[in-house]
């Protein structure tokens, strides 16, 4: 009977002392963080792959253009990404791609899309553009044409009959646009959304919708399929993770005044360590 127990407790301790090593193993597995070129998504990504070096899990950071993004994680390459707009703005990368990805977290709750002008621009509503076409140059300052705001905007230039022209360009050179006509109080719409930092450097307004093309939507952290069941400490990390509206603002206004995506998040990072480490599972953090 003595014998039976010395060598029942000997398979518990190497049972255990498997999982041990496994779960130290997968812990030192490299994870793969996709993010596309967008001010908050810059922002959290470089965040979260410091704070999982800090905890002794290997991050890195990769940019890629939205599709290529779904189309990764869908084949089961790379790991996580952190900002899916929907129900509408990557609706059309869900619907090819949705049942080979996982949703496992909700970073941020108040996003919305629309187009933009300057306070200073006499117009209220989608429906006046073609009344002041000149005064616009016939002309939406858009981004790039694989994104979701864009789409929206062909959509909305065709629902609404616009006589307009949506520019293809980018987040930071549409800001750099804001910026060239708010110097002159040139009139200018472009596609926009919030969170951005523009709202908080610029005074801006939507314009109405009243046909509703553009919705509000959530950022959802979506994974490749099964991710989660591989790295359990993960599904609580990206189910806590999130940013109010507040911390989002500073967070990217941060970033944009440094200048330093790098630099940017070492010091958010340094002040906020303890917020994002609340979000972690206990094992990770011994």
């Amino acid at each position: 009977m003595k014998k039976r127990n010395c060598r029942n407790s000997i398979t518990v301790f190497a049972a255990l002392a498997f999982m041990l090593i496994s779960g130290c193993n997968k812990k030192k597995e490299e994870v793969t963080l996709y993010y596309a070129n967008w001010a908050e998504t810059v922002a959290m990504t470089k965040i979260t792959e410091l704070a999982l070096e800090d905890v002794g899990i290997p991050a890195k950071s990769m940019l890629l253009s939205p599709g290529p993004v779904f189309t990764a994680l869908a084949q089961g390459d790379g790991d996580i990404f952190l900002e899916a707009w929907l129900p509408q703005t990557h609706a059309h990368y869900w619907e090819r791609f949705g049942d080979k990805i996982d949703k496992v977290g909700v970073c941020l709750d108040y996003a919305s899309t629309g187009l933009v002008v300057p306070k200073y621009v006499e117009i209220d509503s989608i429906t006046q553009l073609n009344e002041y076409k000149e005064k616009f140059n016939g002309e939406i300052v858009g981004i790039g044409s694989g994104s979701g705001v864009y789409k929206d905007t062909e959509h909305a230039i065709e629902a609404y009959g616009l006589e307009f022209d949506q520019l293809t360009s980018s987040g930071p050179a549409m800001v750099a646009s804001i910026k060239n006509a708010a110097a002159r109080e040139k009139w200018i719409v472009v596609t926009g959304w919030k969170p951005h930092y523009k709202w908080a450097k610029y005074d801006l307004k939507y314009l109405k919708d009243p046909k509703g093309i553009y919705p509000s939507e959530k950022g959802y952290i979506v994974t490749r399929q099964g991710f989660t069941d591989e790295r359990p400490g993960f599904k609580k990390f990206l189910g806590n993770f999130y940013f109010n509206e507040k911390q989002m603002s500073e967070l990217m206004l941060l970033f944009e005044e440094e200048n330093n995506d790098d630099a940017a998040a070492k010091k958010w990072y340094k002040e906020n360590k303890d917020l994002i480490q609340s979000w972690m599972p206990e094992e990770w953090l011994k």
